[in-house]
Order: C-alpha cells, then sequence, then structure tokens
C-alpha cells in the first residue's frame, strides 16, 4: 500500500500540536447539553410511529426507484411535503434538499451571477461560505452583525446595474445570538438588496408554532430566500429553501447540489412531513424550551457567569474560554460529572474565541441546568 503523502501527515501533526486535532466523539451516557435535538424529536416515539402510519395508510406510490429527483427519485410525497412547508412557512414555495450544507452550497455557487456582489456575515456557516467560493459572484464580509459597516459596503460597492445578496443567519450556530431583523430588512429595502437568511437553528424554537425568527416577526414577504434545515428542531434529515417561484424553478435547473445527487428516501420524505405536523401540537415541548433558555440566563448570571457568555436569547449558549487546551480540559471534566457539553476549537472559531457550547433542549431539567452551571462556575471561584 502507497505511503500517506507527507505533506498531508504534516496537516494532521500540526492539528495535533495545536491540541485541535478533530476525532469522532465516543458516545457516553450524559446528560444532553451537546445535541441539536431542540424539542427532543429525534427520539420522539409518537413522530416515529406516526411515520410509518402515514406511510401505511395512504395510497402513495412511494416505492419507486432511487435517483436524482429529475430522473426517478421525485417520488409524489415530495410534492405534498413541499406544499405543506411551503403553507407552513407562509412561502409561495418550497424547494427539499438532501442536507443544510447541500441546500447553502446549491443556492450560493447557483444564482449570485458573475459580476453580482455578495455580503456575508462574517460568522457565517461553513456551508454558506463553501457556496460562496463556488460563486461566480463577487463577496464581501461584514462585521459580525454590525448594520453600519454592512451600509458602508453597500454604498461602496453598489455602483452599477447587479445584484446585491445580503446573507445571514437569524441564529449564528457558534455563538447563539441574533441579528437586528427588522433593521437589516429596512437597510436591504433602501439599497433594493436581495435578502437571504439562514433559519437552521431558529426553526422549532423561535415563534408559536416554532417556524422561525423571520416569520415570528412577520418579516417573511421581505425575505429572497430563506433556508430551514431539519437535522436541528425538527430531529431528523434534510432541508429546504423557500422562496418564489421562481426561485425554486431556478434552484431545479441550476443547484448542482439538487441535481446531481440521489433523493431522500420516501420514509425520510415523510419524516420531515410528520416532525412539521408535530410542530403544531407540541406546544409542551417548545414551552419548556423556552423557559429553560429563560432558567438558564437567569442562573448564569446569579452565578457570576454572565460575563463568559455571548448574549444569547436562542437554544445556544456559549461560554468562551480562550485556549484549545484550557476548554477542552473543562469540557472534559463536565463530561466525567455526566453532563454532555462539547468544546468548540480553533479553526472552527477564532483563535482566542475557543468555547464551551450549551445546547438547551424541552427535556433538560431546571436541576441538571443549575448543576451543570454550578461545575462550570467551580473552574473560575
Amino acid at each position: 500500500m502507497k505511503l500517506f503523502p507527507t505533506a498531508l501527515t504534516q496537516k494532521l501533526q500540526q492539528r495535533e500540536a495545536s491540541n485541535a486535532l478533530r476525532e469522532l466523539p465516543i458516545s457516553k451516557d450524559c446528560i444532553d447539553f451537546a445535541s441539536n435535538d431542540y424539542l427532543g424529536f429525534a427520539k420522539k416515539e409518537a413522530i416515529f410511529n406516526h411515520t410509518h402510519a402515514y406511510l401505511m395508510q395512504n395510497d402513495l406510490k412511494v416505492n419507486g426507484a432511487t435517483g436524482s429527483r429529475l430522473i426517478s427519485g421525485n417520488h409524489n410525497l415530495y410534492a405534498i411535503t413541499e406544499d405543506f412547508i411551503a403553507n407552513f412557512h407562509q412561502a409561495s414555495s418550497a424547494l427539499i434538499f438532501n442536507s443544510g450544507y447541500d441546500a447553502n452550497v446549491g443556492f450560493f455557487s447557483s444564482l449570485p451571477l458573475r459580476n453580482d456582489i455578495i455580503l456575508y456575515d462574517e460568522l457565517c456557516h461553513a456551508s454558506i461560505r463553501d457556496g460562496i467560493t463556488m460563486s461566480n459572484a463577487k463577496s464581501y464580509k461584514f462585521q459580525h452583525n454590525d448594520m453600519e459597516d454592512l451600509e458602508s459596503i453597500i454604498k461602496r460597492c453598489h455602483t452599477e446595474p447587479v445584484e446585491v445578496y445580503v446573507v445571514t443567519e437569524s441564529v449564528f450556530s457558534m455563538d447563539g445570538d441574533c441579528p437586528n431583523l427588522e433593521e437589516l430588512v429596512a437597510l436591504c429595502e433602501k439599497y433594493n438588496c436581495n435578502l437571504v437568511i439562514d433559519e437552521a437553528h431558529a426553526l422549532g424554537v423561535f415563534g408559536e408554532n416554532g417556524e422561525g425568527l423571520v416569520q415570528s416577526l412577520g418579516l417573511q414577504d421581505k425575505v429572497f430566500a430563506r433556508i430551514v434545515t431539519f437535522g436541528k428542531g425538527l430531529g431528523c434529515h434534510g432541508a429546504a429553501i423557500m422562496g418564489s417561484e421562481e426561485l425554486k424553478s431556478y434552484l431545479i435547473n441550476f443547484a448542482r447540489s439538487f441535481i446531481y445527487t440521489t433523493g431522500l428516501s420516501p420514509h425520510s420524505v415523510a419524516t420531515i412531513l410528520i416532525a412539521y405536523q408535530h410542530l403544531k401540537t407540541e406546544k409542551e415541548a417548545m414551552h419548556n424550551l423556552k423557559q429553560n433558555i429563560q432558567f438558564f440566563n437567569q442562573e448564569k448570571a446569579q452565578r457570576g457567569l454572565k460575563s463568559l457568555f455571548v448574549y444569547s436569547k436562542s437554544a445556544i449558549q456559549c461560554a468562551i474560554i480562550p485556549g484549545n487546551e484550557k476548554v477542552k480540559s473543562i469540557a472534559a471534566n463536565l463530561q466525567e460529572n455526566g453532563f454532555d457539553v462539547k468544546a468548540i476549537l480553533s479553526p472552527t472559531v477564532p483563535e482566542g474565541q475557543e468555547r464551551l457550547r450549551f445546547c438547551l433542549h424541552s427535556y433538560n431539567s431546571e436541576e441538571e441546568i443549575s448543576k451543570v452551571l454550578q461545575l462550570l462556575s467551580n473552574f473560575f471561584f
């Protein structure tokens, strides 16, 4: 067998030397403060059973051959589910992708054309940045959640009759904070920019029915495109891009991550549909999640930990603890005490911004929240 290339070995060694080598985590029987299963849908037996019952009770032709949706994989459950998603989110259309990564790469690599301009928040997810890298458009980042910086860049760049796409997230995955969406919408309307918002970590968390932050603020008609991901609040696979009918048609024709991939199985699509239906009935789970977010914020303030944390009213709460070695050590200690809290290391986040990332859920108890924050405070007081 040919030896692994020396240059690649050296890159791995550099990661190891900086205490940043990624490894697949070993599953432990710990209290969950790490997963994105905010409402507990991934482990909800009722969704599993309802999905199977739906497939059995409806005379749907869902056993066709697998393949690209443009060839043999477009079973009729897709149309049913995409219509439900569009209606739920008060959008003209929805198009399902296999993952949030596929959705973002497909969107940003195909829509913005040569000489168009993409302005993106500096903390946008890697999937957005990868899609932008594949685009022929010009791209510039603006300072995180800084509307003044964004406007100054728009003024410098928007000198020709080209399309400008402004891109952000409604909840940032590594910080848990949110932009001022009302101000952002007003800014995009002022300069005729196309606003694109990734709602991956807002679905199931914000809004009366978990519809996301954009819709909870009544801004859905002001946004060019919304991307929702199902692997967080819905606890299943896939994602969708919502917008106009023209947007859906364009993505079907030009988004390579949609065209050249095998479509999701009927069972996967049915799970998405049933999970969405449960959003309308799972009031208790959403209420418990919101109560836990509030309680976590109160507890960290009472224990003198507030200054460590990024300001957040979402299910993601991050304590900044600079240094890969230090934050890994604290995370390991919390895990040894039965709490699954993950350390986020550089280069995933900038050096000096390493952190503990607490993900809150409807099924966490106040006792668990108090105990894990007490353990954290022991390292600092």
